[in-house]
C-alpha cells in the first residue's frame, strides 16, 4: 500500500476546495444571482482562485522525482513501461469521469440554457480527450480543468525522457551514477529556467508541457534539493533564480509555485512532509483529490439546472446551491473514488504483480 505524505495531503486539500470553489464562481448562473449577495469573495473566487494550480504542478514534479529519481538519476531501465503506467493511471478515471459528464450535461442542456454547459461531442474530438491531445489538436474540453489531466501527462513524459536522455549522458561519460545524477539536474534546471524565463511568458504555449514546466521542474528540483549536503544553499539558489524570473516579468502563479516549492523542499529536509499536520479529514480529501477534480464540474452543471429551473434569480437560493454543489462533489469525489479510481490503482498493482506489464 502506498504510504500517505500528510502535507502533501494536506496542500491538496485545500487547493482542491479553492479550485472547485474557483468553477462555481466561474461558471454556471447560480454564481450570478449570488454575486449580489458576496461580490467580493466571488470575484476573488472567480479571478484569483485558479492560481492554486500551481500547487498541483509543483507536487506533481516533486512526487515524479521523488519516484523516479530520488537522487537525481533515473533509476528504471523501463521507461515506457512507466509511461503507460502513468497514463493508465490518470485516463483509466479520467474516462469514466468523462463519460459522466457527457450524460450530465446532456441532461444540464434539457434543463436549461447557458454558455457554460459542453456541447455534444463528435467522436474525434472524445478520441483526442481519451488520448489526452484535446489542447494540442484544438479541440474544446468536454468538461472544466480536464486540460490539466493532458498537461500532467505531458509533464511527466517530459520529466521521464529529460531523466532517461541524462542516464544516457551520464553513462557515456564513462562517471555511471554520480555523472548522470548532475546531468538530470542540470537539464531539468534548465528546462525550468527556459519555461520560467520564456514560455511560460507567452501564452501561445499554454497547451503545452513546456509554459508549465517551471513550476513543475521546481517541484523536482526542490525534491533534490533538501536531500542535498547544502540544501539551504541550494533552495536558496532556486528561490533567486525565480526571484530575478518574477523581477523580469512578475507572474502571481510562479510567486505561488515558489512558496510550494520552497515549504516542500523545507518540509522534506526537517522531516515534517510525512509527519504534519495529522489530520484524517485533510488525509481522505488529500486521497480523494483527483476523483473530485475530475467529477465536480458534472456535479456542479446538475446542481446549477437544477436551482435555475426552481430557484430563478432569487440570490439567497442560488448561494445555497453553490454550498450545495460544494458539499455533493466532495461526495460524489469520494463515491467515484470507491468505485472507480480505487479500484482501477488496485487492478494495475495486480496486473502489475501477476504480468510485470504495467
Amino acid at each position: 500500500m502506498t504510504s500517505r505524505l500528510p502535507l502533501i495531503d494536506a496542500l491538496k486539500a485545500v487547493a482542491l476546495q479553492l479550485i472547485v470553489l474557483h468553477h462555481l464562481a466561474f461558471y454556471g448562473p447560480m454564481s450570478d444571482h449570488a454575486y449580489l449577495l458576496i461580490p467580493d469573495p466571488l470575484s476573488w473566487l472567480s479571478q484569483h482562485a485558479r492560481a492554486v494550480v500551481q500547487v498541483f504542478l509543483v507536487i506533481g514534479g516533486f512526487l515524479a522525482a521523488r519516484s523516479l529519481a530520488p537522487a537525481g538519476r533515473l533509476v528504471s531501465l523501463q521507461p515506457l513501461r512507466l509511461l503507460v503506467k502513468r497514463y493508465l493511471k490518470l485516463a483509466v478515471p479520467y474516462i469514466a469521469a468523462l463519460l459522466v459528464g457527457i450524460v450530465c450535461a446532456a441532461i444540464a442542456r434539457a434543463l436549461m440554457s447557458h454558455d457554460s454547459i459542453p456541447q455534444p461531442p463528435t467522436l474525434p474530438q472524445f478520441l483526442a480527450h481519451a488520448l489526452l491531445l484535446q489542447g494540442v489538436l484544438g479541440y474544446d474540453g468536454l468538461s472544466a480543468g480536464v486540460w490539466y489531466v493532458a498537461i500532467d501527462f505531458q509533464l511527466f513524459a517530459l520529466l521521464l525522457a529529460t531523466l532517461w536522455l541524462a542516464r544516457g549522458i551520464g553513462g557515456g561519460m564513462g562517471r555511471g551514477i554520480a555523472a548522470a545524477a548532475v546531468v538530470g539536474v542540470l537539464l531539468v534546471a534548465t528546462l525550468a529556467l527556459s519555461s520560467l524565463y520564456h514560455f511560460n511568458r507567452d501564452a501561445a504555449w499554454d497547451n503545452w508541457a513546456l509554459y508549465f514546466f517551471g513550476s513543475y521542474g521546481l517541484g523536482a528540483l526542490a525534491c533534490w534539493a533538501a536531500n542535498a549536503k547544502y540544501a539551504a544553499r541550494w533552495l536558496s539558489l532556486i528561490a533567486l533564480a525565480v526571484t530575478m524570473a518574477l523581477l523580469l516579468d512578475y507572474r502571481s502563479r510562479i510567486a505561488v509555485a515558489l512558496v510550494v516549492a520552497l515549504a516542500l523542499g523545507l518540509a522534506s529536509r526537517h522531516g515534517f512532509l510525512a509527519r504534519w499536520p495529522k489530520s484524517s479529514l485533510l488525509a481522505y480529501l488529500g486521497q480523494i483529490s483527483y476523483s473530485v477534480f475530475l467529477i465536480h464540474f458534472p456535479v456542479c452543471l446538475i446542481i446549477n439546472a437544477l436551482v435555475t429551473r426552481v430557484a430563478l434569480a432569487d440570490p439567497w437560493l442560488n448561494l445555497a446551491g453553490i454550498v450545495l454543489a460544494w458539499v455533493v462533489s466532495l461526495l460524489a469525489g469520494g463515491l467515484f473514488y470507491s468505485v472507480v479510481e480505487r479500484p482501477a490503482q488496485q487492478g494495475f498493482r495486480g496486473l502489475r504483480a501477476a504480468r510485470g506489464l504495467i
